[in-house]
């Protein structure tokens, strides 16, 4: 029933993001963090069936929301912070990870792919800027 449980997510959250309300801070945020959530949807079933079956969207964007205004430094919250907050919202306990490399050959690439050897990337984590 996995692909039942993504497919329903992204109806309840499509339709419970059209209809909330939301705060200004809650109102930019909502589209990166839903579309966001219904990829997580997508990975892992369970978490799909934790959304169908949890709090409204427009209730989970009140928690992503929530001490925006006095978020770290007062620049507001990170993405991932967001994506965090939802998350944890539907499922307790949950967490995001994120990966990211920077590719240092990236034009050259574009320009001969051929010619290109194997690199080695850097691994940054974004917990060392939090």
């Amino acid at each position: 029933m996995g692909n039942e449980w993504y497919e329903q997510a992204v109806k309840k959250l499509e339709a419970e993001k059209k209809s909330a309300q939301y705060d200004r801070y809650a109102g930019v945020m909502k589209d990166r963090v839903c579309e966001t959530v219904e990829f997580f949807c997508q990975q892992d079933a369970e978490f799909a069936q934790s959304v169908v079956q949890g709090g409204t969207f427009e209730d989970c964007m009140k928690n992503v929301a929530k001490d925006a205004r006095s978020f770290g430094d007062g620049h507001g919250i990170p993405d991932l912070e967001a994506f965090r907050r939802a998350v944890q919202f539907y499922f307790p306990g949950a967490d995001v990870k994120f990966h990211m490399t920077v590719n240092l050959c990236a034009s050259v690439e574009e320009e001969d792919p051929e010619q290109v050897s194997e690199t080695t990337s850097k691994i940054l984590s974004l917990d060392d800027f939090l």
